[in-house]
C-alpha cells in the first residue's frame, strides 16, 4: 500500500492518548483523521479507545499494542510517554511523543504540526534514539516482595513523612557508603533532566551508557552525585535502625513501602526502548527552552 508515493515502515499504527486531557483528545481526533486519510491501519488502546467514540479502529490492551504495531504514537506529554514506555519497552516498538503544547524533553512534536511532522516520521524522516531503562526489586529476608521498572528514575525516600533515613549502598557487589539523608535518586540520563536535577544532579546526554546516584538532602556535605557506568548492579539495603518504613518508587509512579532490612536492587533493563524524534530534534534546544538557558 502506497502512502503519498512512500512505502512505510510504519504500517500498524498504535495510539495512546492520554484521555483526561481535553487537549489530548483533540490531537488524538486530529491525528487518527490524519492516518486514516492515509490508509494506515490504527490501533487504539483500550482506555484510548473510550474517549474517541465511533472511530471503527481496532482495540487492544497495551501489551497486545506492543505486538501488532509497528510504532506507538503516544498523545499527553512526557508522563503518558514514560507509562507507555514502561509497559512497551519489552516489545521492542518505537515510540513517537506528540505533546499538548508544552515542549517536553520525550515528546517533542507539538499539536499544530501533527500533520507535517507525524507525515515525515511515516515516510522515513526521522531520527531513532535508543533509551535505557531500570529495573527494581525489592526483597525481604531473600523473598521476592515487589518489583518495578522506570525510564527516568527509581527513587528512595521517607514516604510520608519528611524524615531521616539510612541504608547501605553497594555497587557491582563492592561497598561505597552507609547514608543518612532524606533518600537517595538513581537516574538514568533520559531522567537527569526531570527529579534528579533539582535534587543537583548533572545534565546527561542521552546517548550516554550512565547512570547517576543523586543523594536527597544528604545529612553530610561530603555526599555528592556520583556518575557509574551503565551495566553497574547496585544494592542499598535498608538499615535496622530505620523507625520509618521507607519507599521505593519507580518513574514517581509504582510505590514500594520497605521494611528495615530490606535489599533493593537496581540495574538496567535487558530491554532498550526506541524513541522517535523528527529530523529537527535538538536536545540542547530543548534545555535551552524548558530550563530556561540564554539563547
Amino acid at each position: 500500500m502506497h502512502h503519498g508515493g512512500h512505502v512505510s515502515e510504519f504500517r500498524n499504527i498504535g495510539l495512546i492518548g492520554r484521555t483526561e486531557s481535553n487537549s489530548a483528545v483533540i490531537s488524538l481526533k486530529r491525528l487518527m483523521t490524519f492516518l486514516q486519510r492515509e490508509s494506515y491501519s490504527i490501533v487504539l488502546e483500550v482506555e484510548t479507545a473510550k474517549a474517541v467514540s465511533g472511530h471503527g479502529a481496532r482495540v487492544s490492551s497495551r501489551d497486545k499494542l506492543g505486538e501488532l504495531c509497528d510504532l506507538v504514537i503516544v498523545v499527553g506529554g512526557d508522563g503518558s510517554l514514560l507509562a507507555a514506555a514502561r509497559t512497551l519497552a519489552k516489545f521492542n516498538v518505537p515510540l513517537l511523543g506528540i505533546n499538548r503544547g508544552r515542549l517536553g524533553f520525550l515528546t517533542d512534536i507539538t499539536p499544530d504540526d501533527i500533520e507535517k511532522e507525524v507525515g515525515e516520521v511515516l515516510t522515513g524522516k526521522y531520527i531513532a534514539e535508543s533509551r535505557f531503562l531500570l529495573d527494581m526489586s525489592v526483597t525481604r529476608k531473600g523473598k521476592l516482595i515487589g518489583e518495578g521498572s522506570a525510564l527516568n528514575d527509581i527513587v528512595l525516600h521517607p514516604g510520608e513523612f519528611i524524615r531521616m533515613i539510612e541504608f547501605d549502598l553497594h555497587i557491582d557487589g563492592q561497598f561505597v557508603y552507609t547514608q543518612r539523608s532524606d533518600g537517595l535518586i538513581i537516574s538514568t540520563p533520559t531522567g537527569s533532566t526531570a527529579y534528579a536535577l533539582s535534587g543537583g544532579g548533572p545534565i546527561m546526554h542521552p546517548k550516554l551508557n550512565a547512570i547517576v546516584l543523586v543523594p536527597l538532602n544528604p545529612h553530610t556535605l561530603s555526599s555528592r552525585p556520583i556518575v557509574v557506568e551503565g551495566s553497574s548492579e547496585f544494592k542499598l539495603i535498608i538499615s535496622k535502625q530505620n523507625i520509618t518504613n521507607p519507599y521505593v518508587t519507580c518513574d514517581g509512579h509504582e510505590q514500594f513501602i520497605t521494611e528495615p532490612g530490606d535489599m533493593v536492587r537496581i540495574h538496567k533493563k535487558p530491554h532498550r526502548l526506541t524513541l522517535i524524534h523528527p529530523v529537527k530534534h535538538n536536545f540542547y534546544e530543548i534545555c535551552r527552552t524548558k530550563l530556561g538557558w540564554l539563547s
